[in-house]
């Protein structure tokens, strides 16, 4: 399984509103050692592969692996015995999913959803109802960003025929990009820092929000590496990090 470890330059980030959080680990590099092991949703990549930057900067004893799949995915694999760490969710259901696994889950970050169109917007597409007459492509519905696409697209009255249902947001995106679609509907933090693919905001984007929960995972390899990892990821740091890629306080 590839477990890709970008080095990318932190950007300046805001903090995120919301209930306060405890300062990013310090002086505590030789507390811990080892691999953590990071399942994550697709649409967390950004935010933490930059988080893992900064959290091996500061533990540079810790090695972070990360492996980045829809959420429902993921949570079959750990329910299997892979050998996660830690699991971070892009809803609260997929991490449900896991059951007993998940050690005190916390909720660290939300996203709402965008439609999502190639650079140029060649099908003139203004809103939801729009998604009805060009090539859309969307989620599936039994994954995060298929769930909240079936009730944003509901709660607008609009039936929308996919030409292809992917099991994470990434691969709707990249069918965008590739000019295989007119449309999808990602989350808003997968168009941040892109020129090759155009937003439209659709109405009722904030009445249908995801909220990701993260945990450490029963029975890990390595519990006090995910411990640290956790407490970073929630810790004023890492919320930096999540605002400045676009996610929400939740």
């Amino acid at each position: 399984m590839r477990r890709p470890r970008l080095i990318l330059a932190l950007a300046a980030a805001l903090t995120l509103a919301g209930c306060a959080a405890p300062s990013a680990p310090t002086g505590s590099a030789g507390a811990v050692s080892g691999t953590v092991e990071v399942y994550a949703a697709a649409s967390l990549q950004r935010a933490f592969d930059e988080i893992a930057v900064s959290f091996e900067q500061a533990h540079p004893e810790i090695d972070v692996a990360t492996v980045y799949d829809g959420s429902r995915t993921l949570a079959t694999q750990i329910q299997q015995g892979a050998p996660a760490d830690v699991f971070a969710s892009a809803d609260e259901k997929s991490m449900a999913g896991i059951g007993d696994l998940a050690l005190d889950p916390r909720v660290f970050a939300a996203n709402t959803l965008v439609i999502a169109v190639p650079a140029g917007n060649p099908g003139a597409v203004a809103g939801l109802a729009d998604l009805a007459r060009v090539p859309t492509v969307l989620c599936a519905s039994e994954v995060p960003c298929g769930a909240a696409a079936a009730t944003l697209l509901q709660n607008a009255g609009v039936s929308v025929t996919p030409v292809s249902a992917e099991q994470n947001v990434t691969a709707v995106l990249t069918k965008v990009t590739a000019g295989d679609a007119q449309a999808g509907l990602v989350y808003a933090t997968d168009l941040a820092g892109r020129d090759d693919v155009d937003g439209v905001v659709p109405d009722g984007a904030d009445a249908v929000v995801n909220r990701y929960p993260i945990t450490a995972v029963r029975d890990a390899a390595n519990p006090a590496a995910a411990a640290a990892f956790m407490a970073f990821v929630l810790s004023d740091e890492g919320r930096r990090i999540l605002s400045d890629a676009g996610f929400r306080a939740p």
